[in-house]
């Protein structure tokens, strides 16, 4: 299996999984918590039949990729990413994140740069910050957080298994937009999970991405449900037009917070139109069908 080594622990290797398909412009994928890239099965094969390259890892901790007992912070999450689109030599990408992996794409366009990266894209963000301050009264307080580690130190599994029902919104959404067996999948996946990563994640939720913000040069699509109960739309990606140039916020209404999978049928069309309009494979096929339709009359 395909590996990238981004660090050590004990003299031991920390490496990350991913998996690479397809030809064209490579989008690259980050994973929400508690999943794994496995997650992106609704968009990945919409963008490889459009013509893009699709390039999508397991966060240390998560699915395939090492077990570590460190680096679960944002400036180490975005490292990890660079040092994948370092092994892949990636120029041009677009970096597409869910949940988690919104702090990745952020936290990289404002340590990185965008020299290497044509757009971003967000579902579920997590920025701008999401702890409430003096300073950021939008946020949620401090003490769900500390609730939320605690839930997770007395039974991870019961845990998981009311963040998944919220994931979801199964009350309102079951079974016609998430089944039964798509939510144990969800589950089983997040059991298999690093213990220590479970819980060490809730912390990286609390990072102030406010400074990363202003520094995003390329244009970015964020896609949130209007129903979110893990990252609400008011706390988050509501803001973020005040805070990114040339952002497009396209509220998913009635949307829970994995979006990708309980609306495909609106997440895929807007992901396709908004990389199209920035001369990916599709655009440069309508080119095509437009010049040969005028050749013709």
């Amino acid at each position: 299996m395909p590996y990238v080594t981004v660090g050590t622990e004990n003299d031991r290797d920390v490496k990350i999984y991913y998996e690479d398909h397809g030809s064209g412009m490579p989008v690259v994928l980050i994973h929400g918590y508690p999943l794994n890239s496995d997650s992106w099965e609704r968009q990945e094969p919409e963008l490889l039949g459009a013509g893009y390259r699709v390039i999508r890892y397991d966060r240390r901790g998560f699915g395939n990729s090492s077990r570590p007992t460190t680096g679960y912070d944002y400036d180490t999450f975005a490292a990890d990413l660079n040092a994948l689109l370092d092994q892949l030599r990636l120029d041009d990408v677009v970096l597409g994140g869910f949940s988690m992996g919104t702090g990745e794409v952020t936290r990289y366009l404002g340590t990185y740069g965008s020299a290497r990266v044509r757009r971003a894209v967000l579902f579920g963000a997590i920025p701008p910050f999401l702890l409430k301050t003096d300073d950021n009264p939008e946020g949620v307080d401090g003490q769900v957080f500390e609730g939320i580690k605690a839930a997770i130190v007395k039974d991870r599994y019961a845990y998981f298994k009311d963040f998944l029902d919220n994931f979801y919104n199964v009350d309102k959404l079951a079974p016609d937009r998430i089944s039964d067996q798509a939510w144990q999948a969800s589950f089983n996946v997040a059991a298999g999970a690093s213990p220590h990563a479970t819980y060490a994640c809730v912390d990286t939720w609390l990072t102030d991405f406010r400074a990363d913000l202003p520094k995003i040069d390329v244009p970015v699509l964020v896609m949130h449900g209007t129903e979110d109960r893990i990252l609400p739309f008011e706390s988050t990606a509501k803001r973020l037009p005040a805070l990114v140039e040339n952002l497009k916020l396209i509220p998913v209404e009635g949307g829970p917070h994995n979006i990708g999978w309980t609306h495909p049928e609106k997440v895929n069309p807007a992901l396709l139109e908004f990389l199209s309009d920035g001369g990916g494979p599709r655009a440069g096929l309508d080119r095509d069908l437009t010049a040969a339709a005028g050749a013709k009359s």
